[in-house]
């Protein structure tokens, strides 16, 4: 199978998360990543150790790829990076302007020496403003952004990752990916390179769109932390909404919890009709009535269809549901979801040799091309095991 980017350079110098995603999914569509690190690695290489220079989290992010060992503090190391970076048509970093600059990654010398090079760059809270060029991590975007307040209840003593998901690094990543891609096809058509730039906080921003619209005065006023009043109110607002929704949310049956997901009136019918139920708020459901014998019969709805799924086992009311054409899913455990039926029939999970660990399972190929997913992929680089090769591939 030839992929869209073979035969194509991608320079990756970053860490963690963001930036080697990006890589990787490049990786993914063909082009030969080269990781440069430094000589004590990406520091994702030490996080969640499964084996000596391996990180559980590193694997997956950094398949793919060769690395390169270059101390970018010396003039030894920038000399060799800046060899490599002659040889590609990307380069994807994660440092402040002023640390890029040092290393000879700065968009204004990068451009100047290479015009059709494609720069991607990662940064926490973009390029201005009073926060331009300041550190952070995930979930200090997170919640910056107000996302830390999307899944809150009256339970929790302080907000939390919603499944301890880094949404930002992981956002951003792809984001980043896809504007190098259209940057690519510029360089291509006009000869002449871009820099691509990606925030944490505007990938945190950007997987709440649809909840992000402030309507009149509610454009008004400024930005305030998050109170525990404010965590009570948004719980309250999740159980008389969607709480209360029977038609989109998960149920519990005897051996485990379904996922039920009806946004059209005619699913919505079909859903109730399985029970012999009616509902006075079927047009509407998400809207938490007024009247309050309404907003009773809504809860005896909510209640009954509770009560009837309680009493049977998931792969029942799955096979029920689909006849109904309602949709409908198990809700998987995380650890498990590798061998679904669906997942595998799908080569979303692929397994590779991994130096160190031995056989692993890694999500597969997210792309299909001609029909086919991409083969699957080399394991991710020890470190430093493709210095020599690749110097000696660019003359140095």
């Amino acid at each position: 199978m030839t992929l869209p980017l073979e035969g194509l350079r991608v320079v990756e110098v970053a860490q963690y998360v963001a930036g080697p995603l990006a890589g990787s999914l490049l990786a993914e569509l063909g082009a030969d990543v080269i990781k440069v690190e430094p000589p004590g690695g990406d520091a994702y290489r030490r996080v969640m150790p499964v084996g000596e220079g391996i990180g559980r989290f590193f694997v997956p992010l950094n398949r793919g790829k060769r690395s390169v060992v270059l101390d970018l503090k010396s003039e030894h190391g920038r000399r060799g990076l800046a060899g490599i970076v002659a040889t590609a048509a990307v380069v994807v970093h994660n440092s402040p302007a002023a640390r890029a600059a040092g290393f000879g990654l700065g968009w204004d010398s990068l451009h100047a020496a290479h015009p059709e090079l494609v720069v991607g760059v990662v940064t926490s809270f973009g390029p201005h403003g009073p926060l331009a060029g300041a550190p952070a991590y995930d979930l200090v975007a997170q919640g910056r952004s107000g996302l830390l307040t999307s899944h809150a209840s009256h339970g929790d003593s302080v907000p939390v990752r919603a499944g301890g998901i880094p949404m930002a690094d992981l956002t951003a990543g792809h984001l980043l990916a896809s504007g190098v891609l259209a940057a690519l096809v510029r360089a291509r058509s006009a000869g002449e390179g871009q820099l691509v730039e990606v925030s944490l906080l505007g990938a945190a921003l950007a997987v709440q769109i649809q909840d992000l619209v402030w309507i009149g005065d509610e454009a008004d006023g400024a930005a305030r932390p998050a109170t525990r009043g404010d965590l009570g109110a948004r719980a309250d607002e999740i159980a008389g909404g969607l709480g209360m929704n029977p038609y989109y949310r998960c149920f519990e049956a005897v051996d485990g919890f379904l996922a039920v997901a009806c946004l059209n009136l005619a699913q919505r019918r079909a859903f109730l009709d399985l029970f012999g139920l009616e509902d006075g708020t079927i047009e509407a459901p998400d809207v938490v009535p007024a009247d309050t014998e309404v907003l009773t019969a809504k809860q005896a709805v909510t209640t009954e269809v509770e009560r009837a799924i309680a009493s049977e086992p998931v792969e029942a009311w799955l096979a029920r549901l689909g006849a109904a054409g309602v949709p409908a899913g198990p809700v998987l455990v995380r650890e498990s979801v590798h061998a679904d039926a669906q997942v595998r029939a799908n080569g979303l999970v692929q397994e590779v040799e991994q130096p160190g660990l031995g056989r692993v399972a890694l999500l597969g190929g997210v792309f299909r091309f001609d029909e086919s997913n991409p083969p699957p992929t080399r394991p991710a680089p020890a470190l430093g095991a493709d210095t020599d090769a690749v110097l000696r591939e660019v003359g140095l």
